[in-house]
């Protein structure tokens, strides 16, 4: 059946989800094909109680849920979804045959189901599904669909509903007890509490320093090639048979672990150096092995989320957007995957390739499977892959800046999967002496040689671990055999210290999710980023980092609801998901269990028939949130630092608290900074921000006003103001606000004087008129210090020109032609090297808001405690880095003014019908924009509802 047979058929409405996905399909059909995109989902539990109907009250206004009648949902149509609906019905009256064409996963089949419920269609409806937007896979899906898949449709119900139970009875709990407006999630909390326990491993760490010695060994052969060196490096192994401690010898506490290890200090390593000066070598033992490192799988979702963090820098939303992209424009196969495998269209497409780009030689000769790693795998389609049953190398595709990145790692990935092992040998060579002391000595070198590189040519997995080595790195050692005389060239002791765990980056905290089974691979890139958004977790770098505020919420989950936040709970959880998916097990009893809790008798919505097992792991969240009285608001937010100091996290951020000696009289508080990572909030640091100088200092009283006048530390630095007398409106017509200014650089809170302050807070300072009687002024504005005429202002050289420019200086100044355009750029203030991500040099300069660090491409501006002079290359890149990882800053729509109207009365016929038509367009435009405005009104009321995944 030809999908442009329209005289069978008749006119098909084909609804997607996007309107990307709508055009590129639209290509691909014939002209009796409709298609039109739903713009995600059109239909959606209420976001606010405004939203349900007036026939529900009390707890179901509430939820939108109805947890007494069987969990039933209450469904609205959001808001900015109305007009789209309508349209979509419209497009169904012409229409005789309705096709679904949302993603083939839950979310697209509960998409699909919306459809129809609210469509109503009365013409026959067909699910069409496709894992790939091309000509050939389009009319497949036309020419053989399916019906609606109600299992999957249950299934993401059962998941909304109880996403929604969570959130909207743990997050109240949250803004009781903690902070307002704070989220709680079955997966989200989940991640949070991860971030969390690495962190707190990081501040129970205790540094060990430990040494050894590295040595370079010369064999006494001039070297014929690169292939036998003429010398090696080797590390000391043993000594005496015990084996030299290193890193993974010790605990967290600091303390070596092993009894059969040599732990050397700095006197033994220099000693034990100074021991061995004359010592003869021999080679002790040699030891080879075959080498052979098989493809990597072709990428499912998670994988080339971490893939994209490790190479491209991409964090995982940013690499479902690219992705999302690349699949709507018919690029790559579908990017929401559990899978590994490829079809044989695929395999048969990445062989031929294999040939033509790397020869016969690099293709086995069966081709490659790969079988899924991922527990309950939902999805029904291949791995990530090229789309087509012929794959376009990047270069082929036209793409560019990060489809363009993405699209060559998917293909190369795709491409390497269906290629020969890379082989080799790894060769261990064991060197040894006696020192002068009567001393044995070992030293331990490994090679490796990759002979036939296969796959390693075409692509080469990258790591977490920045100091780990890559599958494709070669060791080459020389040719010795046992016995072969060495002589030591260098013996240097070297110290090395234990690191702490590192922190989750994107990519690592998705494996880990992965590994522990908790929640969907599908959802770990919007998990992540609310996490984010919800200030429990900043950047820096790469790492993540949670913030003060997380340890209170996770505190508080822990301690009382502390199966909601228990990784094998939140496992066994989405185990039952996945039964109730596969029609093992009934939504509705399973929804009571983990509600309600324990039912009495196991008629109704026993353990058996919610189908869990034992059901022991569910019971009872309604019961958990009800009672709150034991829990105590202050302790949960506090963390003695040792007996006396207190971090506290407050309902305006977190900050420490020393308890005063004299009964009965406050103690002192100091805010801590926003971005400070907490395993770096010691004594030592929070004892420094106490006997810094806080809150407000009375500097004396405006001799003019009366008014006290007072030196603050803001949120945009120090600053000075005056306190209005009592009673002095704050709001309406009558509204006083009082008297601010920055203090000048020069300045500082401790040595700011009643007298600056006054001179402060008589700027902007009228410095004259000119010969028109236009004022100028002198005013101190966010660029510096500049004179101000009219609308035309001019910069100062320095800030004291504020208070002692003269209006013969100024007319001076403005006598002069205004500079247009840049000044030239100024040289440098220092040359740090090229950035490991976009590998351009990066330098230190001088802007207006002070020294930054650029590549030419993103600028950082150094923090409070960088140095110009002090500030290193790894430093400057992680700036960088964390700029890169913030985005582009967003900018404000301006809203465009509406055309005014034409007063000239058209003569002709024809224009007068294309006037009409414009005018038509413009009402149009503007019914448009006002519901855009509308939508955008409902979204952001939305955003105050409690996160629920």
């Amino acid at each position: 059946m030809s999908p442009s047979s329209e005289t069978a058929h008749g006119k098909r409405l084909v609804i997607v989800e996007s309107p990307a996905k709508a055009k590129t399909i639209k290509g691909y059909l014939g002209p009796g094909y409709i298609v039109e995109a739903s713009v995600g989902h059109i239909r959606d539990l209420p976001g606010t109680a405004a939203e349900v109907p007036d026939q529900y009250t009390g707890e179901v206004r509430r939820l939108g849920v109805d947890v007494d009648h069987d969990f039933a949902p209450i469904y609205v149509v959001n808001a900015d979804k109305k007009s789209q609906v309508s349209k979509l019905k419209a497009l169904l009256k012409e229409s005789d045959e309705l096709f679904l064409a949302t993603d083939e996963d839950r979310e697209g089949e509960a998409i699909a189901w919306h459809l129809q419920e609210v469509l109503k269609p009365k013409v026959p409806v067909k699910r069409m599904v496709f894992h790939e937007i091309t000509k050939a896979a389009i009319q497949e899906a036309v020419a053989n669909p399916r019906e609606l898949n109600q299992r999957l449709v249950d299934a993401q119900e059962t998941r909304r509903i109880l996403d929604r139970l969570y959130g909207y009875e743990v997050s109240p709990v949250l803004w009781k007890k903690v902070m307002p407006k704070l989220s709680a999630g079955r997966v989200q909390s989940v991640a949070t509490r991860l971030v969390v326990e690495r962190e707190r491993e990081r501040i129970a760490f205790r540094t060990a320093s430990y040494w050894d010695l590295t040595g370079t060994f010369g064999t006494g052969r001039t070297a014929a090639d690169a292939a036998n060196p003429e010398s090696f490096g080797a590390r000391l192994s043993t000594v005496d048979g015990k084996r030299i401690a290193s890193g993974r010898d010790f605990g967290s506490d600091g303390r070596i672990k092993g009894a059969n290890t040599l732990h050397l200090d700095e006197t033994a390593a220099r000693a034990l150096a100074a021991a061995l000066e004359q010592t003869a070598f021999t080679v002790r033992s040699v030891e080879s092995k075959p080498y052979r490192r098989s493809p990597y799988a072709p990428f499912r979702t998670t994988t080339l989320q971490q893939e994209a963090s490790r190479k491209l820098g991409f964090g995982a939303k940013r690499t479902m957007q690219v992705a999302q992209k690349l699949y709507e424009n018919g690029f790559i196969t579908y990017m929401r995957t559990d899978s590994t495998t490829l079809s044989e269209t695929a395999i048969t497409a990445a062989r031929t390739q294999v040939t033509q780009l790397y020869g016969a030689d690099y293709l086995p000769d069966a081709p490659r499977t790969y079988a899924s790693k991922v527990k309950n795998a939902q999805e029904a389609h291949e791995a990530i892959r090229p789309s087509g049953d012929r794959f376009r190398t990047p270069a082929e595709t036209g793409l560019s800046s990060d489809e363009f990145r993405l699209y060559e790692l998917i293909w190369m990935r795709t491409v390497a999967s269906q290629m020969k092992d890379a082989v080799g040998k790894s060769v261990t060579v064991k060197v040894g002496g006696r020192a002068a002391t009567g001393q044995d000595v070992e030293f331990s070198a490994s090679g490796k040689i990759i002979t036939f590189h296969g796959f390693l040519k075409a692509y080469v997995e990258g790591a977490d671990d920045p100091n780990a080595e890559l599958d494709d790195r070669e060791r080459r050692l020389p040719q010795v055999t046992e016995g072969d005389a060495l002589a030591a060239e260098q013996l240097n002791p070297e110290g090395h210290s234990t690191k702490p765990p590192a922190r989750y980056t994107e990519a690592s905290l998705v494996k880990e999710l992965e590994d522990r089974e908790i929640g969907r691979p599908s959802t770990y890139a919007s998990i992540i980023d609310t996490i984010i958004n919800r200030k429990y977790v900043f950047k820096k770098g790469t790492a993540l980092v949670p913030s003060f505020l997380s340890f209170a919420v996770v505190n508080l989950l822990e301690k009382h609801f502390g199966r909601l936040v228990d990784y094998d709970f939140t496992a066994r959880m989405e185990d039952d998901l996945d039964r109730i998916a596969a029609g093992e097990a009934q939504s509705v009893p399973w929804l009571k269990r983990f509600y309600f809790g324990g039912v009495e008798g196991a008629a109704e919505g026993g353990a058996a028939e919610a189908g869990n097992g034992d059901g022991d792991h569910l019971g009872g969240l309604k019961e958990l949130v009800t009672d709150l009285g034991a829990i105590d608001a202050r302790e949960i937010s506090s963390f003695p630092l040792n007996d006396e100091i207190t971090l506290r996290v407050g309902r305006y951020g977190p900050y420490v608290e020393k308890a005063s000696q004299v009964e009965g009289e406050p103690g002192q508080r100091a805010d801590i900074p926003d971005e400070l990572p907490p395993d770096e909030l010691t004594v030592e640091l929070a004892e420094e921000l106490l006997a810094k100088p806080s809150g407000d200092f009375e500097l004396g009283k405006d001799p003019e006003s009366g008014n006290m006048l007072v030196a603050k530390d803001g949120r945009y630095g120090p600053y000075v103001t005056e306190i209005l007398p009592e009673g002095t409106p704050k709001t309406g017509k009558n509204a006083v606000k009082p008297r601010t200014a920055s203090l000048l650089k020069t300045m500082s809170l401790d040595t700011v004087t009643l007298a600056d302050a006054l001179r402060l807070l008589s700027l902007p300072r009228v410095v004259g008129t000119d010969a028109e009687g236009v004022e100028i002024t002198a005013q101190n504005g966010r660029y510096g210090p500049y004179l101000k005429k009219g609308t035309d202002s001019r910069s100062l050289t320095d800030e004291e020109q504020m208070f002692t420019v003269t209006i013969e200086e100024a007319l001076a100044i403005y006598a002069q032609p205004k500079q247009r355009g840049r000044a030239a750029a100024a040289p440098p203030l220092k040359e740090l090297g090229n950035d490991p991500v976009s590998e351009r040099p990066v330098v230190v300069k001088d802007g207006r808001f002070g020294p930054y660090v650029t590549d030419g491409e993103t600028n950082a501006t150094l923090r409070k405690d960088d140095d110009v002079e002090t500030i290193t290359p790894e430093r400057g890149y992680e700036l960088l880095a964390e700029k890169r990882a913030r985005g582009p800053v967003k900018k404000k729509a301006v809203a465009k003014k509406a055309p005014a109207k034409k007063t000239t009365t058209a003569k002709k016929a024809a224009p007068a019908k294309k006037a009409a038509a414009k005018k038509v367009a413009a009402k149009k435009t503007t019914a448009t924009a006002a519901k855009k405005t509308t939508a955008k009104k409902v979204a952001a009321k939305k955003t105050a509802a409690p996160d629920e995944s």
